[in-house]
């Protein structure tokens, strides 16, 4: 069996594990063309599952990643649903939706994202956008779509999408929302954000672990070929940035010289690792890198962290996630 580092390709996962692919329901949010989502959909479809629910803001947005699922395979049942992750009722109304045209999800990948958003925002319930989208969204999607993952049994899996990012900063529990934006600056929102994606991995592994079912936080790496960062006016600064805003936050110098550019083929790979390999199994729950499970920082490996998160997430979507 492959061991798979940072050269491989979303492909060559696929290809290996073709057979835990093929017949499988596998739901991708920010599943547009020119993101790693819509490469996510396009690489398991070599793989024939039964059906893909990709999820992203608009149709438009993924018609290309359509008919090139179905060049590949005609056969695959493709269903756009909408969503925009910030607004908690579309997130209600999308998983309606994907529930009404399914009898279990397989593989959930929780893809979608937006980052370094320069001037303060909240959504219309008054939390840090970043924060709202990249976590709260998909833990409120992943709650309304639980029995649907349920229902596949054991061998499910849930993967969160992440970054090298998380290493700018914990969360914020006394003030996720930066004090109304007084202390808020772009990287910091999106630091607390991917800290939150790994620590609900985390959680979710910790309680499913006995059923069977599995959870990754996953960094895809730095790729220069996605929309992610087309608002950044200039990258270099921005980045720049970065090393002083960890210094304050977590107190260590930032290792954004690690994360050496990856292609998107590549930047896939991690993703459908944490979604189909094996022999990871035993590691559910941990942040993945390069096609492999590593350790990060304590505070994104704390259970205590990951159950305060848990209780603050369902405090603010306004709803309970029992496991």
């Amino acid at each position: 069996m492959t061991t798979f580092t940072r050269e491989n390709t979303g492909a060559d996962v696929v290809s290996e594990f073709s057979e835990r692919v093929k017949g499988k329901t596998i739901v991708v949010t920010g599943a547009s063309e020119k993101g790693l989502g819509g490469e996510t959909a396009v690489a398991l479809a070599h793989g024939h599952p039964e059906h893909l629910i990709l999820l992203a803001r608009s149709q438009s947005r993924l018609e290309s990643i359509i008919a090139r699922i179905h060049g590949i395979d005609s056969s695959i049942k493709v269903d756009f649903v909408p969503v925009s992750l910030d607004d908690f009722d579309s997130v209600r109304a999308a998983a309606a939706s994907i529930d009404s045209k399914v009898s279990k999800i397989d593989i959930l990948i929780n893809n979608a994202g937006i980052m370094a958003i320069k001037d303060y925002t909240t959504n219309k319930n008054g939390i840090e956008i970043q924060f709202a989208t990249n976590h709260l969204g998909h833990f409120l999607l992943t709650k309304l779509l639980f029995a649907k993952i349920l229902a596949a049994g054991s061998g499910a899996r849930i993967v969160n999408l992440t970054s090298l990012g998380h290493k700018i900063g914990p969360i914020r529990f006394d003030d996720y929302n930066f004090s109304g934006g007084k202390e808020y600056d772009e990287w910091s929102g999106y630091g607390q954000s991917k800290t939150a994606n790994i620590l609900f991995s985390l959680y979710l592994a910790n309680k499913l672990r006995n059923r069977g079912i599995y959870s990754y936080g996953v960094h895809p790496g730095a790729i220069f070929e996605t929309s992610l960062g087309n608002h950044i006016e200039d990258v270099q600064a921005s980045l720049a940035s970065i090393e002083g805003i960890a210094q304050k936050n977590t107190g260590r110098h930032f290792p954004l010289a690690e994360d050496k550019p990856k292609s998107m083929a590549q930047g896939i790979a991690t993703t459908l690792v944490a979604a189909l390999d094996p022999r990871i199994e035993g590691q559910s729950g941990w942040y993945m890198a390069d096609c492999q499970p590593q350790r990060t920082y304590e505070y994104a490996e704390s259970l205590e962290g990951a159950e305060k998160l848990w209780r603050l997430s369902e405090q603010l979507v306004g709803e309970k996630f029992d496991i």
